[in-house]
C-alpha cells in the first residue's frame, strides 16, 4: 500500500514549509517534496515606486538579511545611474556586509544547527534547541550568542539599525564610520576569531567521529554557483559569476549583467518556490547549489591567510575537488564566518575607512540596472527596469533559497530514504529528515520568529486514508 508521511512545520528554519515523503508498497521512500507554503509578492508591490526608494524599501524583505537585500538593491540603482561608487563607499559597504555575513552565519550554526550536533538527533526535542545548549554548554552557546551580537553591532554603528539597516545608497553609503565606532569593533575582533575556530574544532570534531553518517548525509552531485573575484578568489560583494562541475571544472564565468542569459526559473505545482536551473546544461541537469558550499567548490582560493589554510583543508577532502553532501554546507559555513572576522579586520585597518567622501552623486542615465551580491545563503540579484521619470515598471528578485530549491528537495529525498522506515515513525528520523533542510539554512518568510516551542505532528497513512503511525511533539 501506498503512504504518505508529512512534516509540517519543518522547524528551526527561518519562516514555514512542509515536508511530504511519499512510500511505495514496499514501505520505502520513494518521492520526497519540499512544500513553502507562503507566497510573498514583493516584486508586484515595488512596480510604481521610485527606484531611488528601493534600498530603503528591501531590507524588509528579511530581518536576517535585509543588508544583502540593500546592497544588492543600491548596486541596481548604482547601474541605473552609471555611478561607480567612492572607495569609501565600498569599503563601507562590503564592511556592511562581511557584518552581516558573520551574524547570519552565527546564528545559523549555533541557534538551528548545532543542538543537532551536540546534544544529538536523537535527544528530546523540548531540549534540543538553543536554550538546551545553554544548559549543557553553557560557554559555547555564549560565544555563539557574542559573536551573532558583533555581527549585528557593525551593521548598528554604521546605519543606526542592527536590522532593516538603513544608508546604502546610488553611489555608495549615506553615513561615514567614526573613528570611535571603528576602534569599537576593532577591540572585539580577537575574540570574535577565538570563537570561529572553537566553531570550526567542533565540526571538525565532529565528522571525524561521525565519518559514515557524514559521508552519507544527503550525498549527491552537482553543479556549483559562487562569486569570485580576482585569480578566483571567494568575493562576497562583487566579482563574476562562476559556475563549476561536479569535478570543479567551469561551465561558465561571465559578469552578473548576463545572469539572464544562465539562469531560468520554472514554477512547479507543489510549492511557491521556483525551480531555477542552468540553462546550458535544461532543467534535467541544470540544478545548481549556491550559498556557503557554492561559493566553496566554485572558488579557487580564499583572500585572507587563516581562511585559507582552512579552504585547502576542506577541499582536500575530495582529493582538491568540489566537496559534495549537504552537511558540508556547515563545513563552509564556518569556513566563511572565519574568513568574515579577517575581512572586517583588513577594513577596518583600512586608512579609507573612516573618509567623509563615501557617496558619488548622480541621476537617472538608464533605464534598467542589475544588482549582484552575495547573500548568506548565496548568489542574490536585484534586477529592476524604470521608465523616464525613475518609476519602476518590472522588479525581478532572483532569492538564494530558491536557487537552492532543488537542491534541498534533493536532499530531504536522500535522508529520507536512508532514516525513514515505513513500518514505524521515529523522532529521530523525523529530525534528520528537517535537518537536511536546515543544512541549507532557508530563509523563506523572513524576520518571522517566535519564542517557545515549535510543534510538529508526522502522520503515517494507508492508500486508503487509515493512519497506521504518528509522531507528535508539543
Amino acid at each position: 500500500m501506498a503512504t504518505t508521511v508529512t512534516i509540517n512545520p519543518v522547524t528551526r528554519i527561518e519562516g514555514h514549509a512542509r515536508i511530504t515523503l511519499h512510500l511505495g508498497d514496499d514501505h520505502k521512500v520513494h518521492e520526497a517534496y519540499f512544500h513553502v507554503n507562503e507566497f510573498r509578492g514583493f516584486e508586484k508591490f515595488c512596480e510604481g515606486r521610485l527606484y531611488t526608494e528601493m534600498p530603503t524599501i528591501t531590507p524588509r524583505i528579511c530581518g536576517i538579511c535585509p543588508t544583502s537585500h540593500s546592497l544588492a538593491s543600491a548596486k541596481a540603482c548604482d547601474a541605473i545611474q552609471r555611478l561607480i561608487p567612492t572607495p569609501t563607499g565600498v569599503l563601507l559597504r562590503r564592511l556592511a556586509q562581511a557584518g552581516q555575513m558573520l551574524a547570519s552565519h552565527a546564528l545559523s550554526f549555533f541557534h538551528l544547527s548545532s543542538p543537532d550536533l551536540l546534544l544529538g538527533f536523537d535527544a528530546d526535542p523540548a531540549s534540543r534547541n538553543i536554550l538546551g545548549l545553554a544548559a549543557k554548554a553553557p560557554e559555547i552557546a555564549v560565544k555563539g550568542v557574542l559573536l551573532r551580537k558583533l555581527g549585528q553591532e557593525v551593521s548598528e554603528r554604521l546605519t543606526g539599525k542592527k536590522i532593516h539597516v538603513l544608508g546604502m545608497v546610488p553611489g555608495g553609503m549615506a553615513f561615514p564610520l567614526s573613528e570611535e565606532d571603528r576602534a569599537a569593533l576593532l577591540a572585539q575582533l580577537p575574540a570574535a576569531l577565538e570563537t570561529c575556530q572553537m566553531a570550526l574544532g567542533i565540526l571538525k570534531g565532529y565528522i571525524d567521529s561521525h565519518r559514515d553518517m557524514v559521508a552519507s548525509f544527503a550525498m549527491f552531485e552537482s553543479p556549483y554557483l559562487g562569486t569570485v573575484g580576482p585569480e578566483g578568489a571567494l568575493d562576497f560583494y562583487d566579482g563574476w559569476l562562476r559556475w563549476v562541475d561536479a569535478d570543479g571544472g567551469v561551465l561558465a564565468e561571465v559578469p552578473p549583467q548576463r545572469y539572464r542569459e544562465f539562469i531560468a526559473e520554472r514554477s512547479m505545482d507543489f510549492t511557491y518556490l521556483k525551480y531555477p536551473y542552468f540553462k546550458p546544461l535544461g532543467f534535467e541537469k541544470g540544478f545548481y547549489q549556491v550559498g556557503p558550499l557554492g561559493r566553496v567548490n566554485a572558488a579557487t582560493r580564499m583572500s585572507t591567510p587563516l581562511a585559507q589554510a582552512e579552504f585547502r583543508e576542506f577541499r582536500s577532502l575530495n582529493g582538491g575537488r568540489p566537496v559534495h553532501g549537504a552537511f558540508f554546507h556547515h563545513y563552509a559555513r564556518l569556513i566563511e564566518m572565519l574568513y568574515c572576522v579577517e575581512e572586517l579586520k583588513r577594513l577596518l585597518d583600512d586608512p579609507g575607512i573612516t573618509s567623509t567622501d563615501v557617496q558619488a552623486r548622480g541621476h537617472r542615465n538608464a533605464l534598467e540596472g542589475i544588482g549582484h551580491t552575495e547573500a548568506p545563503r548565496g548568489t542574490l540579484f536585484h534586477h529592476y527596469h524604470v521608465d523616464d521619470t525613475g518609476v519602476l515598471t518590472r522588479v525581478n528578485l532572483l532569492i538564494a533559497t530558491g536557487q537552492n530549491n532543488p537542491a534541498m528537495n534533493r536532499a530531504v529525498l536522500e535522508v529520507a530514504k536512508q532514516y525513514v522506515d515505513g513500518e514505524r515513525i521515529t523522532e529521530g528520523a523525523l529530525n534528520r529528515v528537517e535537518h537536511a533542510i536546515r543544512c541549507y539554512d532557508p530563509c523563506l518568510s523572513c524576520s518571522t520568529h517566535a519564542l517557545g516551542s515549535m510543534p510538529i505532528d508526522m502522520s503515517l497513512y494507508s492508500a486508503s486514508g487509515e493512519e497506521l503511525d504518528r509522531a507528535r511533539r508539543s
